[in-house]
């Protein structure tokens, strides 16, 4: 399977998102990244935890693609920070412990790089939010297999379709679903007049190469 897009709810999710702002388009005055693209796109899914419908919503399908895909998960576990909340939810739908996976180890205390309690031999489910590159996600998913976990897949709200993160998540051997992506984001945005044809091209155009694209 390696990357499945969620095609009953691509499109709503999508829609959903560019409604409430969690979702920005704008190619003539593009956003920077933190890596320092220019991107036509912005992206804070954070911010549908603020609509309590969507977030019912995103939920409710993140649950069902761990149903449809990943039913022998004992826990769900989140990737620090946009991944916890999201993760937690639906934990809480599917009645499953839950855990989440720090950047890095705390520089006290426990010292944890895993917060809650997952024991070696048990099977998880990652949750995230935002798929770019992959690196974060997988780094996630690398200290959960050195905790003796078993990793059987991941789910995400919304992922760009960067080749380099299909190259990553398959050489890694994690099994990925996303409610949306940046296809079915273009759709929609076109359907509703977010952009026009012409526009259509020119954003198309920055996944190719976001590292060197130009507004």
């Amino acid at each position: 399977m390696s990357i499945k897009i969620m095609e009953a709810t691509a499109g709503p999710i999508a829609s959903k998102l560019m409604e409430i702002g969690a979702i920005k388009l704008n190619h003539q005055k593009p956003f920077t990244w933190s890596s320092g693209w220019k991107s036509p796109i912005y992206c804070d899914n954070r911010l549908s935890l603020s609509y309590p419908d969507v977030r019912s919503y995103i939920k409710r399908c993140l649950a069902q693609a761990i149903r449809e895909n990943f039913m022998k998960a004992d826990a769900v576990v989140g990737v620090a920070t946009a991944g916890v909340p999201q993760g937690a939810l639906v934990a809480d739908e599917l009645q499953l412990p839950f855990a989440y996976v720090r950047p890095k180890p705390k520089d006290h205390g426990m010292e944890n790089l895993i917060e809650g309690k997952i024991e070696k031999g048990q099977t998880a489910v990652i949750v995230e939010d935002l798929i770019s590159t992959g690196g974060s996600s997988l780094k996630a998913a690398t200290a959960l297999r050195d905790a003796g976990v078993k990793v059987i897949g991941m789910v995400a709200i919304f992922t760009y379709g960067f080749d380099t993160a299909i190259n990553n998540f398959e050489k890694e051997g994690v099994d990925l679903v996303c409610l949306s992506d940046f296809n079915h984001l273009l759709q929609e945005a076109l359907r509703k007049k977010f952009i026009t044809e012409d526009q259509l091209v020119h954003v198309k155009s920055w996944r190719i190469d976001p590292a060197n694209w130009k507004s």
